[in-house]
């Protein structure tokens, strides 16, 4: 079997070469496809990509030639897969690869076609970060339950797994952080198997280059009630 790690990028040459170190050093027996796709990034980060594609022949890059979000970013990810399994990576280095096992442990034991982290299940380490982000986050969770029938307590967070056939098989369209709320409606609209893991979380604040604020939120709300009625 193969994992692919889809990695969704923008401005963050600090942490890019971390983050494919962490991922390529993790043990999850079977072979691993890094698949990183760079949403037209301006601090540099660009460059180090194009260098490390060159380094190393297992890295699939991809380029936009314009920013157009994180949804977007992953959509581009999610075609030039090849694996059996597809995890989703943020490149900030607030999720843990270390915990990849683990999230893959129900698929793999035949349970679910889908597993989602979660920060609130407890058994992990969490920086405390922003009251309102936890809040905002707990609020957005429970109206998406509501419209979906899951009872999920992080439908934000980044770590996602997925067998290769149901993502590529979900017609998704939202461009940036709206793709949490459309791809958990789809998910549950398919009425697919999902299973929730507690996961660590090593949360940044603005002055680390945090990107998700209140207008994604409401974006997140509108999506919400979007999906509520279409596929």
């Amino acid at each position: 079997m193969i994992l692919s790690v889809v990695i969704p990028v923008y401005n963050e040459v600090a942490t890019i070469r971390s983050i494919i170190d962490l991922v390529r050093s993790v043990d999850v027996g079977m072979e691993k496809e890094i698949v990183l796709v760079d949403d037209c990034s301006t601090d540099g980060t660009r460059d180090v990509l194009k260098q490390l594609a060159e380094e190393r022949p297992d890295l699939k890059v991809l380029f936009h030639e314009a920013n157009q979000g994180k949804g977007a970013a992953l959509r581009t990810g999610f075609v030039a897969v090849s694996g059996d399994l597809v995890i989703i990576q943020d490149a900030d280095l607030e999720y843990d690869p270390h915990e990849y096992p683990r999230l893959l442990q129900p698929i793999l034991d035949g349970h679910a076609d889908v597993v989602f982290g979660s920060r609130f299940l407890g058994g992990g380490a969490h920086r405390v970060v922003y009251y309102w982000h936890y809040l905002g986050n707990k609020l957005l969770t429970m109206l998406s339950n509501m419209t979906t029938n899951l009872n999920l307590t992080d439908m934000e967070v980044c770590y996602k797994v997925f067998k290769r056939d149901v993502i590529q098989g979900i017609p998704l369209k939202e461009n940036r952080f709206g793709f949490e709320v459309e791809v958990t409606a789809k998910v549950a609209r398919r009425r697919l198997k999902i299973y929730e893991v507690p996961i660590s979380y090593y949360g940044r604040d603005y002055s680390d280059g945090k990107k998700i604020g209140w207008k994604d939120g409401f974006s997140a709300l509108r999506c919400i009630i979007k999906y509520m009625f279409t596929d």
